[in-house]
């Protein structure tokens, strides 16, 4: 149901999305550790959300449906963000072009799989990828001029942030194979439908 907490969870992510996108486009201080701040509480909502609906049987084929997309669209706005306003390295742009295309990858292959009634349980390595991408997300829409503000300068933040996007992206391509190959057994056992 709509209404059930793990859901307003997951609908709070995506509602935070423009909030998120606005402060980043501001790029202050204040601006980038508020977009930090908000970012942190998305990703916590999406640890929440799954253990709440499963704690209080609320588990539903519309949470099912709704936490990965929810989960997908901040990462994406976060990466076309920093990408955007040059907030990567050229060497920060290569990982967040491998998470995007993960992203990608696995939400056809999931569409697939549910087509041919398979679900693709998700493996603990997937889980130290969330960790790891949104841990450097979080920093890196922080950036150095929170930092700053923090009067933290003497931590190279962005280069942090960069480093823990590169172990996500690292972790992104083993656990992206896994999903792809998985898919591919799936498709070769089945036998071809005649058509009529």
């Amino acid at each position: 149901m709509l209404t059930d907490l793990p859901n307003i969870l997951t609908l709070s992510r995506i509602a935070i999305i423009p909030l998120l996108v606005v402060s980043v486009a501001i790029h202050n201080p204040i601006s980038d550790l508020v977009a930090s701040v908000m970012f942190g509480i998305a990703a916590i909502t999406d640890y929440f959300d799954g253990r709440l609906a499963r704690s209080r049987r609320q588990q539903s084929d519309l949470g099912r449906m709704l936490d990965p997309i929810a989960d997908k669209l901040l990462v994406a706005a976060a990466l076309m963000m920093l990408v955007g306003q040059n907030r990567l390295s050229d060497w920060g742009v290569y990982p967040a072009i491998v998470i995007m295309l993960r992203e990608i990858l696995v939400s056809g292959l999931r569409e697939y799989l549910s087509g041919v009634s398979v679900g693709m349980p998700v493996a603990r390595l997937s889980k130290w990828k969330t960790g790891f991408q949104m841990g450097a997300l979080g920093i890196l829409l922080a950036g150095d001029t929170s930092a700053v503000l923090l009067r933290i300068g003497f931590i190279p933040i962005s280069m942090l942030g960069e480093a823990m996007l590169w172990i996500a992206a690292a972790l992104t391509i083993i656990t992206g194979w896994d999903y792809l190959v998985a898919s591919l057994r799936h498709a070769a056992c089945r036998r071809p439908t005649s058509s009529v």
